[in-house]
């Protein structure tokens, strides 16, 4: 008997891989589409529609039951073998580096939510949210996550970009504080040298609203940065947030003292993840996560009762 991808490498093997695209959508007890329907949208004869039907049976990517004047309905469905047989890859995402028990949960959380859709991931990891948005567009990733307000930004700025999945108030960090390098300080003042990264419009618009009508001095770095930068008093504050693995009480911390940055910090802690949306393949395949799934995963990460997985 032939192999399996003997068999897909046939006129009828083509003819399955299209319409085994179709199929990944569909779950156990959908009707699929009548033989009529699948002819006229592919252009191709009803003899090799009927033998790609029967080739996706062979080779138990899926089973049917014809159901008479019902149609014919999905029995049986073996996810991983029917996107190998579409051609259809792994998604890809992109997300910040996972540097915090928070985004250590995040990244757990998409990978077993998508795991328990049938959905194979691959995340990749990149500072900045600029970055992570220009590698979402060139196509090099098919999703890309970042926080609420970032995502709001970019995705006003270009309309062919859509927030696919949010999940919720508290899943990107927990909050955002001022850090200050000299714990006799109470606010940040004039004169003071404060870090600034501009790749992370999180942290440079929360910067420059905390700093307004204060006559700083800023001093670019990325946010890897910062927190040296303070030890050493190379800086004498930075904005950043408070799920930072290396904080230590040598550093002081402090609320915003104003009300913008206060209010643009409770968008900035929620995760958003965010597609193409001319790429309406990704958008059905995201459209199965299941956002309270990737919270309560990633809320186990951070109590230590889940080990991360990403």
């Amino acid at each position: 008997m032939n192999s399996i991808w003997e068999q897909l490498y046939s006129k009828n093997g083509f003819a399955a891989k299209q319409i085994a695209k179709k199929l990944v959508h569909l779950e156990v007890g959908d009707r699929i589409p009548r033989v009529t329907d699948l002819v006229a949208e592919f252009s191709m004869g009803r003899g090799t529609v009927q033998g790609a039907l029967r080739l996706l049976e062979n080779i138990r990517a899926v089973g049917f039951e014809a159901r008479g004047h019902l149609g014919t309905y999905v029995v049986q469905k073996d996810m991983p073998k029917l996107l190998e047989v579409a051609g259809i890859g792994p998604l890809v995402g992109v997300m910040p580096l996972p540097y915090s028990r928070k985004y250590e949960g995040l990244a757990t959380g998409l990978i077993a939510a998508f795991d328990e859709q049938n959905v194979r991931t691959n995340l990749a990891y990149m500072r900045g949210a600029f970055q992570r948005m220009e590698a979402l567009k060139s196509g090099r990733y098919d999703f890309a996550i970042m926080s609420r307000m970032a995502a709001e930004q970019m995705v006003g700025e270009d309309a062919s970009l859509n927030m696919s999945v949010l999940f919720g108030q508290g899943s990107y960090v927990s909050g955002h504080e001022v850090f200050l390098h000299d714990p006799s300080k109470k606010q940040i003042e004039a004169g003071m040298r404060v870090g600034i990264d501009y790749s992370s419009p999180d942290q440079f618009v929360l910067t420059e609203h905390e700093c307004a009508g204060i006559d700083v001095t800023y001093y670019e770095a990325n946010y890897m940065q910062l927190f040296e930068l303070l030890r050493e008093g190379v800086i004498d504050a930075a904005i950043w947030n408070q799920d930072e693995l290396r904080l230590e009480p040598s550093v002081h911390r402090m609320p915003f003292q104003t009300t913008e940055a206060g209010k643009l910090a409770n968008r900035i802690s929620e995760a958003v993840l965010v597609v193409d949306g001319t790429n309406e393949e990704v958008e059905k395949r995201v459209g199965q996560l299941v956002a309270l799934r990737v919270q309560q995963v990633q809320l186990e990460v951070e109590k230590g009762s889940r080990h991360p997985r990403y």
